[in-house]
């Protein structure tokens, strides 16, 4: 039996080809996901063990926020110089130096712009000399407060030189500094990760990025000769006390490549879970190749049972193809996630400014996973196929060419009763417990009810879409031969519908936040806008004191700066806003409190809105304990609650506040003109007045909202481009349905021929069908996309999703691209219906 499988198979290799594309496609992703990341996490492994290559025991403060790697950066509290005098002292230290490093300066380039970065840290520091790792290339360190060294990959990037005046921003607004010196590292490294760092002198590091002078953000110490590392640790960490985190130069290597480890984990589930869709689409077309061979092999198959194969024997046979093509799939899969995980490596290395990347390796994770992924699928796509062919009859079945087409009874009750189930889910996550996972878990379920439903639906709805091609003979026949048997339609026409549908689900998703985000901006009063675009880690911010002078400008009514940070409220972590005036506050000019006031403010008193008080049971009066990244606790008495959807966050601090936020200044401004006053005149005035923070810009309502648009956009670009591959593969789905097809129709496909059809005519009979099939998927995916992304948008109606828009211009795109997609996935179908050897093609049995 096994002789006979083998045999079979080889007979049909073309035929398999497809199918075990989509599982090759599939695990390419999920391999590639995995080398990716194993790469990566190897690569700052490597940076992180040379950052603390010089250091035997780092100590640090324990920072107030708990903040995790997707949160942000963690502010350490600042270490007294005492401190650093304490360590000297500890017997079996060699030297203990203070140091100031903290993300956020940047630098203004030759071309007046902060140099960008795309992830690696933009570093403050204070110049702590030459080592063994850290060399001087040029210039020499800086000894006046106006002075600075750089390194030579910042240098090259903001395209600088020693003796060049520059600008710097940190925690102050923009200062002057001339660069006396550029420095690299052993090996001719111009950075360490492409990290971009300023190195100032102690005192000026201290004050530009810790925001006091006398204080460090670490200690350094390098064991004397006889002492080891772990032993040190325990005399320092004794010395110290608890309000310090003290470990050796590997555990701070390890703990903060562990860090990193979450952020990386976080981006491989992403990954994955792009990998599932493309294999979830990919069942779809294995069970429709295999249930096609099955009917083509009825006469075969009914020979083996007359000759004693028993019905676990046929089953078999059918599990071995599909191990087979599993396996060789799966092979020639982790070849190409191999060489995707690489390439995809070399890019991240690239655009994120010159990161050194770790040897390529594989690991176990990514060989287990895809031969268990690529063989769990194609075996589980190939059971239903493999049950059928086992009920073959062995003498009825003889007489036929293939299986006749079952009732659709069951599979409609089980789509109906599933169908049920998900929108039970969808229901109790939208309207009870508001939880996201009921709703995705829903709409999983959605997409297997309505595959299940769709044979039910393919006849009707195929039939009315064949109706436009119906004008000639060709047309005709392509019409009733996409409707003759629902149950291929339908699959093949699913695996189209799951990619269109979540990529028209997104688009919903997208749309409405767009129009939510020009809704929530169209209703406040604010004519003018100050805000950057945010690419790294901290927040384009800008001085404080330009409000103070923007209210000032002629025809400005009033003016909000508006920070934000995460903190422990009441001893959870929360997202609280700062403002520098509660009662202009943009969308709340023209409404009155829900309880309370929320005109005034006053230093001891925070705001909250609706919801935020609903949930927590806030009332006015309430006292709340808040503990910021800098500073000590702070209790709040609640003295206004404002409507949820008129506030700028759930939380609203005082100005005061805003001094021991990570980042304390203002990250946006609204700016509210007199009446009459327009923004031509204005815009310019305030335009001058963060001329000294080229990271922000002064926008109209209109401009904002495009920028807005803007970043929204390039969400919904990259994820399009990841669902690509799922509808390549519902591609593949097509052309093979439509290639095993015409083998089947071989003989009829010779009579068409020998009573006239053309050439020419049969190419338009099988390009018509498949661009039924095609466009009836797209439909089905527009419908489903659309029901899916309003159930989202529901679920985000917290998250400041206010209105749901359907993108009507791209929902007739994705049919009109469907139709291109059926006409492209036709042509080697219908090359091989119309170069059929007619006498030869009547012939075939």
């Amino acid at each position: 039996m096994l002789r006979a499988t083998l045999k079979s198979l080889l007979a049909r290799k073309v035929r398999l080809v497809l199918s075990g594309l989509a599982v090759v496609l599939g695990v390419m992703f999920v391999a590639g996901s995995f080398v990716l990341t194993d790469t990566l996490s190897r690569s700052f492994d490597s940076i992180f063990s040379d950052v603390y290559s010089q250091t035997d025991v780092t100590v640090k403060g324990k920072p107030k926020i708990q903040v995790g790697e997707m949160d942000g950066e963690e502010v350490p509290a600042p270490i007294p110089a005492s401190a650093v005098d304490q360590v000297a002292a500890v017997p079996g230290v060699a030297q203990a130096h203070g140091v100031v490093a903290a993300d956020g300066a940047r630098l203004i380039g030759s071309n007046g712009k902060v140099v960008a970065t795309s992830g690696p840290p933009r570093v403050g520091e204070n110049w702590l000399g030459e080592n063994e790792m850290t060399e001087l290339r040029e210039g020499r360190g800086p000894t006046a407060d106006d002075e600075i060294v750089v390194n030579v990959g910042l240098a090259k990037a903001a395209k600088v030189k020693v003796g060049d005046r520059v600008g710097v921003l940190t925690l102050e607004p923009k200062k002057m500094f001339t660069i006396v010196g550029t420095f690299g590292y052993s090996g001719g490294r111009d950075s360490i990760g492409g990290a971009n760092e300023i190195a100032f002198t102690d005192p000026v590091a201290q004050k530009l990025m810790l925001g006091e002078t006398g204080v460090f953000s670490s200690i350094d110490v390098r064991a004397a000769d006889g002492t080891s590392p772990a032993e040190l640790k325990e005399r320092v960490a004794a010395t110290l006390g608890g309000d310090y985190t003290v470990r050796t130069g590997d555990e701070a290597a390890a703990a903060d490549a562990e860090g990193l480890q979450d952020a990386l984990g976080f981006f491989n589930k992403i990954l994955l879970g792009f990998a599932g869709i493309a294999l979830f689409v990919g069942i779809f077309l294995i069970v429709n190749t295999f249930s096609i061979v099955v009917a083509q092999r009825t006469k075969e198959l009914a020979l083996l049972r007359a000759i004693g194969a028993g019905r676990r024997q046929v089953i078999g046979s059918v599990l071995t193809e599909a191990v087979i093509v599993g396996m060789v799939a799966s092979v020639i899969g982790l070849g190409a996630g191999i060489g995707v995980g690489a390439l995809l490596a070399y890019l991240f290395s690239t655009f994120s400014g010159g990161l050194t990347l770790a040897g390529l390796g594989v690991p176990p994770a990514a060989i287990i996973a895809s031969f268990a992924v690529g063989l769990v699928v194609t075996v589980i796509a190939a059971i239903v196929p493999a049950i059928r062919a086992s009920r073959i009859p062995p003498i009825a079945a003889m007489q036929d060419v293939a299986t006749p087409d079952r009732p659709l009874t069951r599979v409609t009750v089980m789509g109906a009763v599933v169908t049920a189930a998900a929108a039970a889910l969808l229901g109790v996550g939208l309207f009870g417990s508001g939880s996201l996972l009921l709703v995705a878990g829903g709409v999983l379920l959605a997409f297997i009810g309505v595959a299940l439903l769709t044979p039910l639906l393919s006849r009707p709805v195929v039939g009315l879409l064949g109706r436009v091609f119906a004008w000639s003979v060709p047309g005709k026949l392509g019409r009733l031969n996409s409707g003759r048997n629902p149950r291929r339609t339908a699959i093949t026409a699913a695996a189209l519908m799951v990619g269109i549908a979540l990529v028209v689900g997104v688009g919903v998703i997208v749309s409405s936040a767009k129009t939510s985000i020009a809704g929530a901006v169209e209703s406040t009063d604010a004519q003018l806008i100050i805000m950057g675009e945010q690419n790294s880690p901290q927040p384009p911010t800008f001085d404080p004191a330009v409000v103070d002078r923007a209210k000032q400008v002629p025809g400005v009514r009033d003016v909000v700066g508006v920070a934000s940070d995460l903190a422990t409220v009441d001893g959870k972590r929360e997202y609280v806003t700062s403002v520098t005036d509660a009662a202009p506050v943009p969308g709340m000019y023209h409404s009155t409190a829900v309880a309370g006031s929320i005109s005034a403010q006053g230093p001891d008193q925070v705001i909250v809105n609706e919801k935020a008080a609903t949930d927590n049971g806030w009332s006015i009066g309430s006292v709340l304990t808040v503990q910021l990244a800098r500073g000590d606790e702070h209790r709040y008495t609640v003295s206004g609650i404002a409507p949820t959807d008129k506030s700028i966050g759930e939380i609203m601090l005082p100005a005061a506040a805003m001094r021991d936020f990570a980042h304390p200044a203002p990250f946006a401004g609204y700016i509210r003109l007199d009446d009459g006053a327009s923004v031509a005149s204005v815009q310019p005035r305030i335009e001058a007045l963060v001329a000294d923070s080229p990271e922000v810009s002064v926008v109209d309502q209109a401009a904002y909202i495009e920028q807005q648009k803007g970043q929204v956009n390039q969400i919904l670009v990259m994820i399009q481009i990841l669902l690509a591959l799922a509808i390549l593969i519902a591609v593949l789905g097509i052309i093979n349905t439509l290639a095993l097809s015409v083998m089947e129709r071989t003989r009829e496909l010779g009579l068409l021929r020998a009573i006239g059809l053309s050439r020419g005519a049969t190419t338009w009979m099988i390009t018509v069908e498949a661009v039924v099939i095609s466009v009836f998927g797209a439909l089905m995916g527009v419908v489903v996309g659309t029901g899916l992304g309003a159930a989202v948008v529901r679920a985000l109606r917290d998250q400041g999703f206010t209105d749901f828009t359907l993108p009507w211009g791209t929902m007739l795109l994705y049919l009109g691209v469907a139709a291109v997609v059926g006409v492209v996935a036709a042509i080697l179908p219908s090359v091989r219906a119309a170069r059929l050897n007619v006498l030869g093609a009547i012939a075939h049995e």
